[in-house]
């Protein structure tokens, strides 16, 4: 087994961080298995080496141990570009020039009816570039997309995962509730998305665990592991710590960050205690 922790470090890390970090790292001690902790600083933007060094104190106070080394995103883009390479030769990308407000704009036009429907990256998007661009040369300065439908159209078996069960999506579920979605950002070269699953498989993942929050990205997942020919882990979805107007945890939320806790003089046995999880094994 091969369990990871995979922070952004864009801020300091709360008490849901260390649920899911100790989660992960108890599955792993527990099945004589490994721990690995990868920095997902893609936003180069947003990312700073001083909160890089913050997760790696903070971990340590924690109790966690890591194989080492660390890999870090930002120095993994030539793998991400294969791969957008390797779906592009399919015919499976495109290009899109839309703006939140485009979407915005032909999702509450007049001929629609009803409320737009809302995925794991906001609304749907509703092909406005997918007729557009889909036969011009792909340009990687632009954002780019998966054309969901030709995706699953290319599918041998239906595409399923272990997530406390099987689970599986159809195409007409997976077009109307998540639709084509980002795979390389501007000025990123790659999206949370596309990164994550070359990361999983590229270091051996066999059991990803994270915040229930992310659940409804899973199907994306799945998509492109199979597409792409990747193996796809086994998925724990934990729910989400929550402050006392049971509102999910943020990085700007620092009253519940780590830190706070641990300059009162809270001890790693008072953190497991607070988010309710069992003694160290």
């Amino acid at each position: 087994m091969i369990t990871r922790f995979a922070p952004s470090p864009t801020g300091p890390l709360h008490l849901g961080h260390a649920y899911s970090v100790m989660y992960a790292f108890d599955l792993a001690t527990k099945n004589n298995g490994q721990f690995l902790l990868r920095i997902e600083d893609i936003d180069g933007t947003r990312s700073k080496k001083g909160w890089e060094t913050q997760i790696f104190e903070e971990l340590d106070w924690l109790g966690i141990r890591w194989t080492k080394p660390i890999v870090r995103q930002s120095e993994r883009l030539a793998e991400y570009t294969n791969a957008l390479k390797k779906l592009e030769i399919r015919g499976l990308l495109y290009n899109c020039t839309c703006n939140r407000r485009d979407i915005q704009e032909a999702t509450s036009a007049p001929q629609e009816t009803g409320e737009p429907s809302i995925g794991p990256d906001g609304i749907v998007y509703p092909g406005i570039c997918r007729e557009k661009l889909r036969d011009k040369p792909l340009d990687y300065d632009k954002p780019i997309r998966l054309d969901a439908a030709l995706a699953f159209d290319t599918l041998t078996q239906p595409l399923n995962w272990s997530d406390n069960g099987l689970k599986t999506i159809s195409k007409e579920v997976f077009l109307m509730s998540i639709g084509d979605v980002v795979l390389s950002r501007k000025d990123m070269g790659t999206s949370y998305h596309l990164s994550v699953v070359i990361d999983d498989a590229a270091q051996q993942v066999t059991d990803v665990v994270r915040g229930e929050d992310l659940a409804n990205a899973t199907a994306i997942h799945a998509l492109l592991q199979a597409l792409l020919n990747l193996p796809t882990p086994i998925y724990h979805h934990h729910h989400l710590i929550r402050d006392e107007m049971g509102k999910r945890l943020a990085k700007r939320d620092d009253a519940q960050a780590i830190s706070s806790y641990r300059n009162a003089g809270a001890t790693p046995s008072d953190i497991r205690r607070m988010v309710r999880l069992s003694p160290a094994p």
